[in-house]
């Protein structure tokens, strides 16, 4: 370790808490410092090069120091880098909410602007809320998965079925309606009676508290922090028939699905579904600034237009929304999926993710391979036959992860799931370079670090 490496792991120990971390075992280790980045491949303060295997956290599209994106940055500071949208209008927010409409299920008119995943979920929820409260109905419950993820502020976590995260602040979330998650792995059945029994406990929910629920929120066809659950096909488009039969709101939460994971730009798309309101974040800018959306229908933007004094107005709003920068690069990006083809492009690295995939399910102990487009989860277990879990503090995921990390691959996992979500336009030499070392890892180190 150099000096100057030395020097920033000693100040990040003393002054930065991080987000999910442990830190007390963070303040015994010695923590990688990403210095730059480099097309697919981040770079450490030792000179170290790693590929972006879960592309900085499920954001980066086109890879780092993206010449497109950082001109528009440069071109957007020598105009104007934010200007508050709170009675105002500018350029790049307006010209960015045309893209965006144009790219969404075509149902979605209406585009209002946060700064990340959460913030757009909280906006979604009370959204919802709100849109029945203006019409004078009283809907101020909602229906959302086992298990399922939609961010860390109080709205989104009182959506959110992560027990882990989320069992210590329950006195302070709001009541909402869980149904188990169609996870076939952990089912003992098939993944259509995996399928059916979630959807059945989604109908019985809106049968018993009909005029009670504002919306079913879901995260479209995969739950990303839970593990990589890949939901049977069909499950969406069925979700989506319920809410109209019982008159509810579908909130999508494409945070983690949307710009071109799942294999369309919106995970939606795969079963043709139009949600009510739609959340986008993370790889709305390339990776590059915080930035989001919550996209809604012309019908429930009509319930808030009224005069000042009905007080229908929706009172919402955030400090750098619609950041001039932000909206810059996400333009940009935007552009390159167009020009670079990115979503004709990824059927080829799909089929080499699952080709990959289907040679790892036959190594010890990987219980289950999970795909759906780039997302893709591989499942470490004790015991294969009964797919036992390791114990937790075991960290079996963690370890093999930074056993990656000599080869030349940065990943995350998931407790025991060995997270895989590349950036979506990734080429396929690199892709193969990052596959060939998980595969390795698994086979070579794994049995190693279970002994």
């Amino acid at each position: 370790m150099n000096k100057n490496t030395e020097r920033l792991v000693s100040v990040d120990k003393q002054y930065i808490w991080h987000p999910f971390t442990q830190m007390k075992v963070w303040l015994e280790s010695e923590p990688v410092v990403i210095e730059s980045g480099d097309g697919f491949y981040l770079i450490d303060t030792e000179g170290k090069r790693y590929i972006d295997g879960v592309s900085s956290l499920w954001c980066n599209v086109h890879g780092h120091r993206v010449k497109k994106i950082d001109d528009a940055i440069r071109t957007q500071l020598d105009k104007i880098a934010h200007s508050t949208l709170l009675g105002l209008a500018q350029t790049q927010s307006i010209e960015l909410a045309e893209k965006l409409i144009k790219i969404a299920p075509k149902n979605l008119q209406k585009v209002f602007y946060s700064d990340s995943g959460a913030t757009a979920v909280e906006i979604a929820l009370k959204i919802a809320y709100q849109y029945w409260r203006n019409q004078g109905i009283k809907r101020d419950k909602f229906i959302a998965l086992g298990q399922s993820y939609h961010g860390d502020t109080i709205g989104s976590v009182s959506v959110g079925g992560m027990e882990l995260f989320h069992s210590i602040f329950k006195p302070m979330l709001f009541e909402t309606f869980f149904a188990s998650s169609p996870f076939p792995y952990r089912f003992s059945g098939s993944a259509e009676d995996c399928k059916k029994n979630s959807l059945d406990k989604i109908e019985d929910l809106l049968k018993k508290h009909s005029g009670n629920i504002a919306a079913v929120i879901v995260e479209p066809l995969v739950q990303g922090a839970a593990g990589i659950i890949v939901h049977p096909a069909g499950f969406l488009k069925a979700v989506s028939e319920l809410t109209k039969k019982y008159n509810v709101l579908l909130l999508a939460d494409e945070v983690a699905t949307g710009f071109g994971k799942t294999g369309k730009m919106f995970a939606c798309e795969n079963e043709n579904v139009e949600p009510d309101i739609m959340c986008a974040a993370k790889g709305i800018t390339g990776g590059y600034l915080p930035l989001a959306a919550t996209l809604t229908t012309q019908k429930i933007f009509d319930a808030f237009l009224a005069e000042p004094k009905d007080f229908k107005t929706f009172f919402h709003g955030h400090t750098y929304t619609g950041n001039a920068l932000a909206c810059a690069a996400a333009i940009a990006n935007l552009e390159l999926f167009k020009e670079n083809k990115i979503i004709e492009s990824l059927p080829a690295k799909i089929d080499l993710i699952r080709e990959y995939l289907n040679k790892m399910i036959k190594l010890p102990y990987v219980g289950d391979v999970r795909q759906c487009g780039l997302m893709a989860g591989v499942e470490i277990v004790q015991d294969k036959t009964n797919k036992q879990s390791f114990t937790y503090e075991k960290l079996i995921g963690v370890k093999l992860c930074a056993a990656m990390r000599p080869k030349g691959a940065m990943l995350r996992p998931l407790s025991d799931v060995i997270v895989l979500m590349p950036p979506v336009g990734i080429d396929i030499e690199t892709l193969r370079k990052l596959l060939d070392i998980v595969y390795d890892t698994i086979e070579n180190d794994l049995p190693k670090i279970i002994k």
